[in-house]
């Protein structure tokens, strides 16, 4: 058995010629070139993916090949998996595989004879062999071709970035030094994925958070480097589909801006056990991401819950129409900006630089025994691992955060006024960190107390949002009203859509004593263990 280890990289079709004329290529000590022709096999009813399991047949240089993978560790493009290659001799044989478990699945007769082609690649690929540091070889792979399945064809262009032998962390370093100039990013999805749902006609959709497998006995550390890879694997989900479908649901947008934010609550809550200035190398390179994402976000809020109902209330209100025409031109020029941005090099180099310094983590920081103790619960600065005393779990990290993070918010809601809009600003804030805690937490309580305490804290948080939205938006409608050279009409349409939103805005106010009073009874979940998954909004 081999462990593949490799980074895959999106490439734009049009990005090709720049790709091949990047000097890094002519360092390489080899290339060669082939076309690849690939058969995925799975029953009708994909038992294989269902277990994890890829069976291809390949054609190179005349021969057929049959590989057998195994999902393996993979999260914001790296991966690393079990695969097994043989020759194929006009049937599938399983017998080199040493795993016994897979084998003898395959070999079942339901599955063996219920096999059957699901999907075909065909691509050219240009290899390059490069050895960056001594004992190390890595090969950098061009892809380009397509997918098939279905009666349907979608492009192939990648770059995949494999380790043959050595240091892991150079696919970082060599994939840096093409991101420098190529809008290379990493790509959450293999071809095998891709051509899978292609097969079963899956749209593509937004994505949204999905709560990941955690140890309860596992160091707090690596638990975090697991929710802040699966962070940055919702960001690149939504960023493919948001350059395909050019942005037009904005959706992807906020998703994307969720995913960050999701990992600053990971790097804040896990902070006592992280590195020492590890938050700053972790979040400073995204802070330009989170600017452009917040800025177009805003403006969609702006448009579809400030401005149009309004104008679909008052249709034949000049003013407004104005003033909405305006607010649209600003957030197709922020949809623009970030959609330039994520096209960019620079985007590429911002997550391929957090993918390296999630994986570096794993290298730097020593768990274990001896490794880490639990902070105290008024503790807010991380202090360096390797000074921090006696062994910690996940479970009990977990109850003394969790239990810190409630008090902050109980302590936040006694002090709110509904008509202190810095209060309830502030508290909205420390509810989404809690919930957001809870949430990366899930698969250590039972599932019913969960979803209640997190149901209602969403709900709570969604009343605050409109609440801030509200009062944002008239800084926003403002700098709108001053286009024009400051047409009065356009001023007179953002008092317009105030005296609107009044009795929307007052029936918002009113539900916060009462949520808030509800907040004060939940207890928090009980946390030992469970394994569960469950998605988030």
């Amino acid at each position: 058995m081999a462990e593949e280890i490799e980074l895959k990289l999106a490439l734009p079709e049009d990005a090709h010629r720049k790709f091949l004329r990047h000097p890094l290529l002519r360092k390489a000590d080899s290339k060669q070139s082939f076309r690849l022709t690939n058969l995925y096999y799975d029953t009708p009813s994909l038992e294989l993916r269902k277990r994890g399991i890829g069976l291809r047949l390949r054609a190179k240089g005349g021969q057929w090949l049959q590989t057998v993978k195994c999902a393996g560790r993979a999260a914001g493009g790296l991966s690393a998996r079990p695969e097994w290659e043989t020759p194929y001799a006009g049937h599938f044989e399983f017998s080199a595989i040493d795993d016994e478990a897979v084998s003898s699945w395959l070999d079942r007769p339901k599955i063996k004879t219920r096999l059957a082609p699901i999907f075909e690649t065909n691509f050219l690929r240009v290899t390059w062999f490069f050895t960056p540091t001594p004992g190390t070889r890595i090969a950098v792979m061009l892809d380009r071709g397509w997918i098939a399945a279905a009666g349907q064809r979608q492009a192939i262009s990648e770059v995949e970035i494999e380790l043959i032998e050595g240091d892991a962390m150079q696919l970082f370093a060599l994939a840096h030094a093409f991101a420098e100039r190529v809008p290379l990013a990493p790509a959450p999805l293999s071809k095998a994925d891709r051509g899978c749902q292609l097969f079963k006609q899956v749209p593509i959709a937004p994505v949204k958070a999905i709560a990941l497998p955690l140890d309860a006995g596992a160091a707090p550390a690596e638990a975090f480097r697991q929710i802040a890879l699966g962070c940055l694997d919702h960001l690149q989900r939504n960023h493919l589909g948001a350059i395909a479908c050019n942005s037009a649901d904005p959706e992807y947008v906020h998703q994307m801006r969720i995913a960050t934010r999701r990992l600053r609550a990971a790097v804040r809550l896990f902070g006592p056990v992280l590195p020492e200035g590890f938050a700053a190398q972790l979040l400073q390179p995204l802070r330009d991401l989170m600017g452009v994402l917040g800025q177009a976000r805003d403006l969609d809020v702006l448009f579809a819950e400030i401005a149009s109902p309004v104008l679909e209330a008052l249709p034949d209100e000049p003013r407004l129409a104005a003033l909405v025409g305006i607010i649209t031109e600003h957030r197709f020029a922020a949809r623009q900006e970030a959609l330039r941005f994520m096209a960019s090099p620079r985007y590429g180099s911002i997550v391929l630089q957090a993918l390296a310094t999630l994986n570096e983590l794993a290298e730097n920081v020593k768990v274990g025994a001896g490794g880490m103790k639990c902070p105290e619960a008024g503790t807010a600065s991380a202090a360096p691992a390797a000074n921090i005393g006696t062994a910690l779990t996940l479970l009990t990290f977990a109850r003394s955060r969790l239990r810190r993070l409630r008090k902050k918010v109980l302590a936040l809601a006694a002090q709110t006024r509904v008509d202190n809009p810095p209060s309830l600003h502030a508290l909205r804030i420390d509810i989404k960190r809690l919930r957001y805690a809870l949430e990366f937490f899930t698969p250590l309580a039972a599932p019913k107390a969960m979803r209640r305490m997190i149901a209602h804290l969403t709900q709570l948080q969604d009343t605050l949002g409109q609440i801030n939205d509200l009062a944002s938006a008239g800084e926003l409608l403002m700098d709108c009203a001053r286009e024009q050279g400051g047409d009065p009409r356009l001023r007179e349409a953002v008092t317009l859509i105030g005296g609107w939103h009044g009795p929307r805005h007052h029936k918002l106010l009113k539900a916060v004593p009462a949520g808030l009073k509800q907040l004060g009874r939940l207890r928090l979940p009980k946390l030992a263990g469970a394994a569960v998954k469950t998605r988030s909004k």
